[in-house]
Parts: C-alpha cells; structure tokens; sequence
C-alpha cells in the first residue's frame, strides 16, 4: 500500500503540477456552473488544492479531502480564494462518510491511485455522499502507463466501459468527453465524465 503521506515528505510527487487540472477549467468554460449545484462540493485526494482553489472561484463551499497529512498542511497555507476548507481524511472509510453530503465531487487522479479491488468501495462512497439530483464530475485517467510500461500502478488504468458498469447502480451518465486540454504528457489519454445520482 503507498504511503502518500511519505512520498509528500520526501518529494516524490510527480503528479503535482504547481495548477488546477486543465480539463477542470475545459469543463468551466463548456458547461453551465449550474451542473455543481448549490454545494458543498467535495474533492477526494485533493493533494496540495490546486482543483479546491478552481472550484472555489464558483463561490460555493468546497472541501478538499486528502489521506496525506503533510498534503493538507501544504493546501491550508495557500491563500483562500473563497470558502474552500481541507481536512484530513479517507474518502473511502464509512466512518468519514456517515453525517455527510454533497451536491457534488470533483474526481481527478483519485480512483486511478486506489487499488483497482477498492474501487467498489470508491463508487459506494460516491453515492452515498452524493445527493439525489447531484453529480460525480472527473477526469478518469484512462491508460496512464505507455505502450509497453508495467501496469503495476499507482496510477491504474481504467476504461469508459468500466466507469459506466461501476457507477451505472446509483448513476447515469450525461456525458463524457476526451479533452482538448491537458497537461503535458497526458494528452489523449484522459476522459471527462458527468454522471448524475439517481
């Protein structure tokens, strides 16, 4: 199991990228800021906040969720754009989920880092977080690895056809897209995804 909050302490964290996920601002600029609801939105492995800090320019509530103590720490010392807030926490454990809603998550580069076998538990977790009405918007990172890499993983690869069975129980999917933007290196192999709680 990787130790996220190690790898912060020592700098092994290729997938920090200094600013919000491109694709999450592609979606600001093709979709009505509607989609969100009225908040809070929750964002699961939030790492240092960047996404947090994007959302927050909507002016809801966000919560930005990370297991990585030192992840966290990094996020709350940025200036606050609106009324976004950190914790520590997982995402996945029934005992942080009990009392908690939200109008909608934002997914990116989370379901990718958890085992592939816990990825039940991450779609159970959307629903019940998830309120009726409400959406799970990501960005899936579809084959991580190049052609010929290990597919040891983290990151884990996924396909559309996945993500439509494993949310399909609780969710429908209104729309998915490849993005136009992305950052360096990812290009064409990303997936946006916006599925609606039943």
């Amino acid at each position: 199991m990787t130790d996220w909050n190690e790898r912060y302490t020592r700098g092994d964290t290729p997938w920090e990228k200094g600013r919000a996920a491109p694709p999450l601002l592609e979606l600001f600029s093709r979709t009505d800021p509607g989609l969100w609801g009225c908040g809070p939105i929750l964002v699961p492995g939030c790492g240092t906040g960047h996404d947090v800090r994007a959302l927050a320019t909507l002016g809801l509530p966000i919560l930005g969720l990370d297991l990585a103590e030192e992840a966290v720490s990094r996020a709350d010392a940025y200036a606050k754009v609106a009324h976004e807030t950190y914790a520590h926490g997982d995402f996945l454990d029934p005992l942080w989920r009990r009392g908690k809603s939200f109008s909608a998550i934002w997914e990116h580069t989370c379901y990718c880092a958890i085992n592939p076998a816990r990825r039940p538990d991450y779609a159970e977790s959307c629903a019940e977080l998830i309120q009726s009405g409400g959406h799970l918007i990501g960005v899936f990172y579809l084959t991580p690895n190049q052609p010929g890499e290990e597919h040891q993983g983290p990151p884990f690869n996924a396909t559309i056809d996945e993500l439509d069975a494993r949310f399909s129980p609780w969710f429908t999917r209104e729309d998915g897209w490849v993005p136009e933007n992305s950052y360096p290196g990812r290009e064409g192999q990303e997936w946006i995804g916006i599925y609606r709680r039943k």
